[in-house]
Parts: structure tokens; C-alpha cells; sequence
């Protein structure tokens, strides 16, 4: 399978958010599942100040965006498997910043008009081209444009991640043709028309062949007013293409037994050094070095929907307790003032720091006990996966993919990985982080299995990119999984399932199709011919077999088995003696048919003789 992933960031490259942290780790985790894979994004200055000497030119072309023909250039870089191909204009990429130009709009235009225009020049023709946000949206739309005029580009199939649905790319419909090189057809059918704006987040979602979501949960929310951003009707009116895959994390890159960016390696079986890098971590941010004393962490932008207004309402209710509060991040004023007075009031317990420090982030996910995250949504978050596998429990509000990542404390029975609530209240937030620190300060043992089921979670791209490998085959119509997970399936003794035979988990579950029951008929006593039909004996009923019962999600369905009817002892030796009875009685009846039959034959046989 052939797939190109279209993004406008991906780490190692160029970071500003989780989309890059997502296209850095899953194409190549495709590629370990037997893909054939190629990134394209952008060379940005950065990239080319960086990597540049790494680098290979491969062509240039020229693309036509409305009046505009402009140069292009294709740079490539083979690794991990995948070939990262940059495409060049200084005019529109060649700048410090990512995002948040003026021109925005007409440089991802360019980027996705050049996507199309130079597939030509890649190694091979994509089966299915992977968009993500709306700095991409254009590509799917572009796609259906050309296809009207050349049919290969009607074979490619087009999937589109909504990993934020706040950011749509909404522009001055007037603009269509002068800036995007559309015809204002794609606003008055509706494709691209939403609240007065051409919405470009809306057109690829409705020219997609696939639309996913990075968490299940968050495909779900989607669909109602309070998370969509008035989508809510077009994700609905999509729902039948609409996909959760939860995103994943790098497991080598976060792995506290080999991790160099933190003091003092440790693991779930050996946590003293986690107490070593608490230790650092209370001296770094001028904390006092409280051994026992709880810290409670925050690594976030600051900003409304990550949940802070409940911070800001219990503040002085949370410093009541025995714990330690830190927080690292960035982002709207008043938080960051709040904040900054806050930590005033509490010297030795309570440090901020306004800035983003990834040695000081590491710190914290590697010597903090509890890590919270409140938020008003959250479409997927990475935070929680990473602060798990440092030891470090975290406190969530259920929603999008925090929901999924995170399962609520039952200590009576050793289960959850974490602590959660579910409304957005700042009173039940408080509630469950004082049933954390109790749960640590007064039955460390419990809050230990705790901590260890947490650090054991699962978080790989590996089973991420199944489901979205998944995906690819359902559009394209292949056949998947690869050869060696069939060879797999097949080895796997009767009854197991293999995860190549998992289905991709979405949104609403397609139903699993009953298996008939199947029904043995009875045995069939082959009769002598005779000149007089034998009596008809009525067989006994044979019992039916048990309907098979439908699963309410695919993934969770076990293998359906052949099914053979199932009969009780008792009704058995009845069914057995009736059939015994029937058989002797129809044989009775053939041997005494015979006798008839020889005694004719024989009376006939003497008058002929007499004759």
C-alpha cells in the first residue's frame, strides 16, 4: 500500500504542537507495517538552516495557483524508513515562523496546490494521500477538481485528521478564485459555504473519503455543538466515514529506563530513581526538598479550554492540602498573571515558570507524583501518555482522548491507571485530587500498584497504525493485513485472535452479521423398493441453535465460530431412542414388504408352471 502523509509540521523537523509530535512518529510506525510511505511539508527555514547538508535535490517545477506561476522545488531525505520530501519557495516558507503570517492563506494554498502538481516527480503514485488540519484541506478539494479532467487522479483516495476542529481555515468566499484558484461553484453548492465564510476545514471533510478524529471519544464529541465549533451538523451528516484513532507516543524516546534528558534512569520494578529526580526537580524550581510531600504538576499552554478557570476558582482549597504545585507553560495574559501573583502568595510550595523548557518538562514528568489536566476539551492530549510512563499519575477530566487514555482509581480492587472526573466543575476537581494525595500519603502501597499499572500502559504508535492501515483498506478496497500478520493469523492457534484481525475501532460500530444457524438433518433410512410405499414416520424436531449475539463494538467482537446446535442430555437420548424407534419400525416394514413381495412372485411362479 502506498501512502503519502500531507502535514505542515513533523518532528524532527519543525515542532510548534502535537500535530508535529504525530506526523514524526507515525509514518514510519506505517512503514514497520509493511507500508510504503512518503511525508511532504514545507521547507521552512528552519528545516533548511538545520538540514540542509542532508538534503538532496531532486527537481522543480512551476505551479499555478489562480493568476499566480510560481516556482517550486523538491528536496527528499531518506529516514526511518520513509522518504520526507520539502517543497521550496523562499517566498512563501523561507521565514522564522511557522503560522500566524498574513498571507497564511495563500502560502497552504500554494503548499497544497504544489502537493498535487508535483506527484509526478515522487517515487510513486499514492494510493491514498493522508491530510492533516486545514493547512492541508485543500489537497482532498484539488483532488476532486482535477479529477474532472483526468481520470488518474480519481484513483487516489483521500483521508483527512481533525486533530483540532477549533482551526477551520475560514476565509472571504469572494476570495475562491483570485486566492485559492476555485470556481465559486464549490461555494454556492454548499461545498466550501458555512456561516458566510469558505470554510476549508468543511470542504475536506465532505471531499474525503475518510475523516478521523485522533481519539474515539473525540470522533464522538464531534458530533455535539459544545465541542464542534459549529461542525456539529456536517460531522454528523459524515458519521458513516467518520474514524477515532487514539494517537500514540514515541515508547523508545519516553523511556525512563533509558532516558538521558532526566537525573537518574529508573523503572516500574526499581523506582529509586524517581525519588532522585523528585529531589532535582523540588531544587530546580526552588521547591523545598520534601521527600514525602506530594508534587502536583502542570506542563500546558494556558489557556481556557485546558481547563484552568477550575484552577483559578479552588487555588487557595488545593494549597490547603500536603501537596507541592508547579506549572510550566505559556499562553493568554490573565492566566499567566494569575499564576505569577499565585506562586507569590505560596514561596517553597507553589513555582511557575511563563516559558517552554523541554529539559524543564522532562524534570517534571520524571519527579512529579501527580499530574493534572483539567480540561474543557481535549482532542487527543500526549501529556497524560507521557507523564504515565514516568511514574507520574495523572488527573483528568473525562474528555476526548484523556477519557480513553485514562481509567478512573478503584483501590479495592487494584484497577485504573489514574484519577478522573467527569463534569466540568472545579468542586469535583478538587474532590479527586484530595483523594489522590490521600491515596499517596496515607497508603503508599496501594498508590504504588497504582503508579506501576500506569507506567505499563500501551501507548505505541505500533497499534495506532494498525487501525489507521485499517482504514487505508476499507477506502481502497485492499485486502490488509500485510503478508506477515496473515502468516501470523494463521499460525495463531483456533479461536485467538491476532491483532491483524482486530477491526479499526470508529465511531459507531458496524453490526456484526448473525452466522445462520446451522441445522443437521436427520438420518435417512434408505428403503428396498417395494410396490407399496412404506408408512411416512415424522422425524423428531432437531433443536435450534442459539443465536449468535451481536457485539456493540467490532473490536471487541471475539471470532464467530461455526455454529452447531446444541442439545440438552435429556432431550439427546430422546432424539437418539426416537430415531432407533423410527429406524427399527421402517426396516420392520421393508422385511415384511419383502415377504409379501417373494410370496407373489413365488404363487406366480406355479401357476405358470401348472400352465
Amino acid at each position: 500500500m502506498k501512502i503519502l502523509y500531507v502535514t505542515s509540521e513533523a518532528v524532527p523537523f519543525c515542532k510548534t504542537g502535537g500535530l508535529a509530535d504525530v506526523a514524526g512518529s507515525l509514518p514510519p510506525a506505517l512503514a514497520e507495517q509493511g507500508a510504503e510511505v512518503a511525508v511532504v511539508l514545507p521547507l521552512y527555514q528552519r528545516i533548511r538552516d538545520r538540514f540542509g547538508s542532508q538534503l538532496k535535490f531532486e527537481c522543480y517545477d512551476y505551479v499555478d495557483l489562480a493568476w499566480r506561476h510560481s516556482y517550486c522545488g523538491l528536496f527528499s531525505m531518506e529516514k526511518d524508513g520513509v522518504t520526507w520530501y520539502f517543497l521550496d519557495n523562499e517566498q512563501y516558507f523561507n521565514r522564522a515562523s511557522l503560522y500566524g503570517q498574513v498571507d497564511d492563506g495563500e502560502r497552504f494554498a500554494f503548499f497544497s496546490r504544489a502537493v498535487v502538481r508535483m506527484l509526478d516527480h515522487f517515487r510513486f503514485w499514492p494510493e491514498v494521500v493522508h491530510c492533516n488540519d486545514w493547512q492541508s484541506a485543500l489537497v482532498p478539494i484539488y483532488l476532486k477538481d482535477d479529477g474532472v479532467r483526468e481520470d488518474r487522479y480519481r484513483s487516489i483516495k483521500t483521508v483527512v485528521t481533525i486533530h483540532n476542529i477549533e482551526y477551520q481555515g475560514r476565509y472571504n468566499p469572494y476570495v475562491l478564485g483570485d486566492l485559492f484558484g476555485l470556481d465559486a461553484g464549490w461555494a454556492k453548492d454548499g461545498t466550501l459555504l458555512m456561516d458566510g465564510d469558505a470554510n476549508l476545514l468543511k470542504g475536506a471533510i465532505l471531499c474525503a473519503d475518510a475523516v478521523n478524529a485522533v481519539s474515539p471519544t473525540y470522533a464522538n464529541e464531534l458530533k455535539m455543538p459544545y465541542f464542534a465549533h459549529r461542525m456539529e451538523g456536517i460531522m454528523r451528516r459524515c458519521s458513516d466515514k467518520l474514524y477515532g484513532v487514539l494517537n500514540g507516543i514515541d515508547m523508545k524516546l519516553y523511556d525512563p529506563r533509558t532516558d538521558r534528558r532526566i537525573l537518574k534512569n529508573f523503572s516500574a520494578e526499581d523506582m529509586s530513581g524517581k525519588d532522585d529526580c523528585k529531589a532535582e526537580l523540588q531544587r530546580m524550581v526552588g521547591l523545598r526538598e520534601e521527600a514525602h510531600t506530594p508534587i502536583v504538576a502542570m506542563v500546558s499552554r494556558l489557556v481556557s479550554h485546558k481547563g484552568l478557570d477550575l484552577i483559578c476558582e479552588v487555588l487557595h482549597d488545593m494549597m490547603e492540602l500536603p501537596i507541592q504545585l508547579v506549572v510550566l507553560g505559556t499562553g493568554d495574559q490573565r492566566y499567566e498573571e494569575f499564576f505569577h501573583w499565585a506562586a507569590q502568595q505560596y514561596p517553597g510550595r507553589m513555582s511557575v515558570r511563563m516559558d517552554y523548557n523541554e529539559d524543564l518538562s522532562m524534570a517534571i514528568y520524571a519527579g512529579a507524583d501527580l499530574f493534572l489536566m483539567p480540561s474543557k476539551s481535549e482532542p487527543c492530549g500526549l501529556s497524560q501518555m507521557i507523564a504515565m510512563r514516568y511514574g507520574t499519575v495523572p488527573i483528568v477530566r473525562e474528555t476526548g482522548g484523556l477519557k480513553d487514555t485514562v481509567q478512573p482509581c478503584e483501590s479495592w480492587r487494584d484497577a485504573g491507571n489514574g484519577f478522573s472526573f467527569t463534569n466540568y466543575s472545579s468542586g469535583d476537581m478538587l474532590h479527586v485530587i484530595r483523594e489522590a494525595v490521600y491515596l499517596y500519603k496515607d497508603y503508599p502501597d496501594v498508590f504504588g500498584r497504582l503508579r506501576q499499572r500506569a507506567m505499563a500502559g500501551d501507548f505505541s504508535w505500533a497499534r495506532s497504525a494498525r487501525e489507521y492501515l485499517r482504514i487505508y483498506a476499507t477506502i481502497t478496497g485492499q485486502t490488509w493485513p500485510i503478508p506477515n500478520d496473515t502468516r501470523r493469523a494463521a499460525e495463531a492457534p483456533e479461536g485467538e485472535t491476532t491483532p491483524a484481525e482486530k477491526a479499526v475501532p470508529v465511531t459507531e460500530a458496524a453490526p456484526v452479521e448473525e452466522a445462520a444457524p446451522v441445522i443437521e438433518a436427520a438420518p435417512v433410512v434408505e428403503a428396498a423398493p417395494v410396490e407399496e410405499a412404506a408408512p411416512v414416520v415424522e422425524a423428531a424436531p432437531v433443536e435450534e441453535a442459539a443465536p449468535v449475539v451481536e457485539t456493540t463494538s467490532v473490536e471487541a467482537a471475539a471470532p464467530v465460530e461455526e455454529t452447531v446446535p446444541v442439545t440438552a442430555p435429556a432431550e439427546e437420548k430422546k432424539t437418539r431412542k426416537t430415531s432407533a424407534k423410527t429406524t427399527a419400525k421402517a426396516a420392520k416394514a421393508a422385511k415384511k414388504t419383502e415377504k409379501k413381495t417373494s410370496a407373489k412372485k413365488g404363487t406366480a411362479g406355479k401357476k405358470k408352471s401348472a400352465e
